[in-house]
């Protein structure tokens, strides 16, 4: 019995199909239904509340915030947001100044969405350029063909900087870590392999899901996994991958696993002191708050050694965690979808 083919990856649960689909118009950044913050800058007690659900955070050195949500980039700053920029679709976001990021946009419902989906721009205050079109490489590559019979799909997901230029690209649809050289040209780094888990009896091929990626300490990459249907708890991974890698179908001597035993993994961020935080969207998995067999038992945060393979809750029973940043003072902020559709509500961790 074959797995569908997680379209749309975190269509994965229609957490996120169904969130793009609904979310509302950029709103005026005074209009109080955005945003709602205290006298204070970012910072433990900071509280934003966004009316559209974040997928994607960043955290600049001076301590500003920005959000990706389904209708573009906004800036947490100075208890204030304020709309860097529509952009229908924006999944990711990796600040690069104030005012100005890279963004990824995913796959919206079919029929939904503009041209120009599924791929990575440059943005500043009003506007948004395209850099590099990844579905038209998912179409004509589609690395994991290697061991996915499924027609192309792509759905970027996340992103990091790297330096001179470069940007790491994790497509959930995909099953795939991609970079993008400053000139816009794409290429693959690797490929994440399917697990074969039970369900109903029999061993079905589960999709990896790549949710999600951050830069360590080390320059190496690790990617973490949401874990597709029928999304056993307990299945979810996070790969490190050798820095400068291409064309790696994991498990590989540039690819191997560090943690182990998570659940519908949908962000990563590393720590000042190279602890790596993991966020969990439900611990029953994604497929509990979509009404599955199982009941919904809240998102978490783990703090996690990658050298040791082992894991601390910091924080659980979290709203459909999706975004989490670290700041350079170790203030760890995560975004919450409230509902869906509805709002979503950015806070340190604590506050």
């Amino acid at each position: 019995m074959a797995s569908p083919r997680c379209r749309g990856a975190l269509a994965v649960a229609a957490v996120l199909a169904a969130a793009c689909a609904d979310s509302p118009e950029p709103i005026a950044p005074t209009n109080p239904a955005l945003a709602k913050a205290g006298p204070q800058a970012p910072g433990p007690g900071a509280d934003f509340e966004l009316a559209a659900p974040v997928f994607g955070l960043s955290v600049s050195p001076d301590g500003s915030l920005m959000a990706a949500s389904g209708a573009g980039l906004t800036e947490l700053r100075q208890g204030a947001a304020n709309l860097v920029a529509a952009l229908p679709g924006a999944s990711g976001v990796a600040q690069l100044g104030r005012g100005n990021a890279l963004a990824v946009t995913g796959a919206p419902p079919e029929g939904v969405g503009p041209a120009g989906s599924r791929s990575l721009y440059r943005v500043s205050r009003g506007g948004a350029r395209l850099v590099a079109d990844l579905g038209a490489f998912e179409e004509e590559v589609n690395p994991d063909q290697v061991w996915n019979p499924g027609e192309p799909d792509s759905n970027p997901f996340n992103l990091a900087l790297l330096s001179g230029g470069e940007v790491l690209v994790a497509d959930a649809a995909a099953n795939a870590l991609l970079v993008v050289e400053a000139r816009g040209e794409v290429d693959w780094v690797a490929v994440l392999p399917p697990k074969m888990l039970p369900f109903m009896g029999n061993m079905i091929p589960v999709q990896p899901v790549a949710t999600s990626i951050a830069v360590g300490p080390d320059g190496a990459y690790y990617v973490g996994e949401l874990t597709g249907f029928p999304a056993t708890p307990g299945n979810s991974l996070v790969w490190r991958i050798e820095a400068g890698t291409r064309h790696t179908v994991c498990p590989s001597d540039a690819c191997t696993a560090v943690l182990h035993g998570l659940t519908s993994v949908m962000d990563l961020a590393f720590g000042p002191d190279g602890t790596l935080y993991v966020v969990e969207l439900d611990e029953a998995g994604w497929l509990a708050t979509q009404g599955g067999t199982q009941p919904a038992a809240g998102g978490a945060v783990k703090a996690c050694d990658v050298t040791s393979d082992s894991c601390t809750v910091v924080a659980d029973g979290l709203d459909l965690p999706a975004a989490i940043a670290v700041g350079a003072d170790g203030t760890v902020w995560i975004a919450e979808n409230e509902s869906i559709p509805g709002t979503a509500h950015v806070h340190a961790l604590g506050s």
